[in-house]
């Protein structure tokens, strides 16, 4: 039962970073102009990944503006939340794996 949480939690975080990889790709899209974001499907894609990712990337970019002086609008926000998702979680998933199943 268990097990089956921990292994439900790690699909999450994988789904959370590929869905955050398609936001960045989007962005980038939409700021070459090779997507257009007014086509009704294209917007509710976008509306539904933003609102997904930004609750977790506003509080990032707020101390990323602390800290960083003005880098031309380069945000850095989704590395920090993908090597966070990343380096941080799965750690913590893999070691409560191991302390349960020793």
């Amino acid at each position: 039962m268990i097990y089956s949480i921990i292994q439900l939690i790690d699909v999450v975080i994988n789904l959370y970073i590929w869905t955050l990889l398609a936001f960045v790709i989007s962005s980038w899209l939409i700021a070459f102009n090779i997507i257009n974001p007014y086509q009704p499907l294209v917007r509710r894609i976008l509306m539904a990944l933003d609102s997904l990712h930004r609750p977790i990337l506003m509080p990032i970019q707020r101390i990323q503006y602390r800290i960083m002086p003005n880098m031309g609008g380069i945000d850095l926000s989704p590395i920090v939340a993908f090597l966070a998702a990343q380096y941080l979680v799965r750690p913590i998933l893999i070691h409560a794996a191991l302390a349960i199943f020793g």
